[in-house]
């Protein structure tokens, strides 16, 4: 069992900590891979695209952490960052279909979640038992014992690892220029987060809702749902764009 220094006051720290290096990020992978795609998002979509994503992100946050922790054995309110990123995908797609806009403008932001992720969740850990987010008691030897003496499974450093192997692959996508990472980059991340977000909260003792399964095995499967599904429809809208423009008279084809 590893035993770690914990308190609720370094969370605000990390939190800093993610929204810079998170920003920083965002930037280094402006200049370097995405400059096209953000003056394409600046382009389609307007003022209200950041209004709806803000308003949903903390609507979101807020409604599903609290309808987890309202149902625990010491009700509260709480945010969630599954719940912040579902929020804001239902708020940005709804804003989409009322102005017309197709195609994806999440890849923008992939970078700084990722890593926004990766380091808050270390807040999360080193916050301690008030944070609510440690894991259930494990027999392991890497259980983290976060002053109660009870050794638990670091739920925080999976979700941390696993977002930081995607971030990995998604670079060599982008140093690549992989369609996957360039175009659809924020579907594969939504299918990503979802998938190891569900299998983590297994380990958590979060009250259940339907079933084992507890609020946030709803939202991760919704966010894996959700990127399959556009995931595809983009890619069968890109073939087809490939096919039109190959069927495209050239000038070969003109009278002389």
């Amino acid at each position: 069992m590893i035993h770690l220094p914990t308190s609720p006051l370094v969370h605000p720290l990390f939190d800093l900590a993610a929204w810079a290096f998170g920003a920083a990020t965002g930037w280094a992978l402006y200049r370097w891979r995405l400059r096209e795609a953000v003056e394409r998002l600046s382009v389609r979509t307007g003022p209200g695209y950041f209004v709806a994503l803000a308003t949903g992100a903390v609507v979101g946050a807020w409604l599903a952490g609290s309808l987890n922790t309202l149902r625990d054995h010491a009700p509260t309110l709480s945010h969630s960052i599954a719940g912040a990123l579902a929020g804001a995908i239902v708020s940005v797609e709804v804003y989409k279909f009322v102005r017309g806009i197709k195609g994806s403008t999440g890849g923008v932001f992939v970078g700084s979640i990722a890593v926004g992720v990766i380091i808050g969740r270390f807040g999360c850990l080193f916050a301690g038992l008030p944070d609510r987010t440690y894991g259930v008691p494990t027999g392991l030897p890497w259980g983290v014992d976060l002053g109660d003496g009870i050794a638990r499974h670091p739920v925080q450093l999976y979700e941390s690892l696993s977002v930081a192997l995607f971030l990995a692959l998604y670079v060599a996508g982008l140093a690549g220029r992989a369609p996957w990472a360039i175009r659809r980059g924020f579907y594969v991340f939504a299918i990503w987060y979802g998938a190891q977000r569900f299998a983590w909260e297994f380990l958590k003792p979060y009250p259940k809702l339907i079933g084992p399964f507890n609020v946030f095995h709803l939202i991760s499967l919704g966010l894996v749902v959700y990127g399959c599904i556009w995931f595809a429809r983009d890619f069968r809208d890109e073939a087809r764009a490939q096919e039109r423009a190959v069927s495209f008279p050239g000038p070969d084809h003109q009278p002389v």
